[in-house]
């Protein structure tokens, strides 16, 4: 069986390793991601989209510092390197439906 934790753990190693087309793969075809900045990425492709230059140049990498997960959530206390001149300390809520993430909120 695959977990919701499971889920986001091969999104968070796709994430950490760049590799974009497996970190793609873990979120949903019509995936909304509610960012801090306001404007939703709205759909898989937007996703990959957004992602695609951060990956290509190697400078994103997300440390895992708490976990919390409760049926199809997993909400992860994160720090982020290499989004901004400073580590970014956030939470980031994952929904996981059908083996895939399809609601993902950022708060920080």
């Amino acid at each position: 069986m695959t977990t919701p934790e499971i889920i986001v753990e091969r999104q968070l190693a796709a994430y950490n390793s760049h590799d974009l087309e497996a970190f793609a793969a873990t979120y949903a075809p019509d995936v909304c991601v509610n960012r801090s900045s306001g404007d939703p990425l709205l759909g898989r492709d937007a996703v990959r989209e957004a992602y695609a230059d951060m990956f290509a140049k190697g400078c994103c990498r997300a440390e895992i510092v708490g976990r919390l997960t409760e049926g199809d959530w997993v909400v992860d206390h994160e720090i982020a390197h290499g989004v901004a001149d400073e580590p970014v300390r956030l939470l980031v809520s994952y929904r996981v439906r059908g083996g895939l993430i399809d609601r993902v909120d950022l708060l920080g």
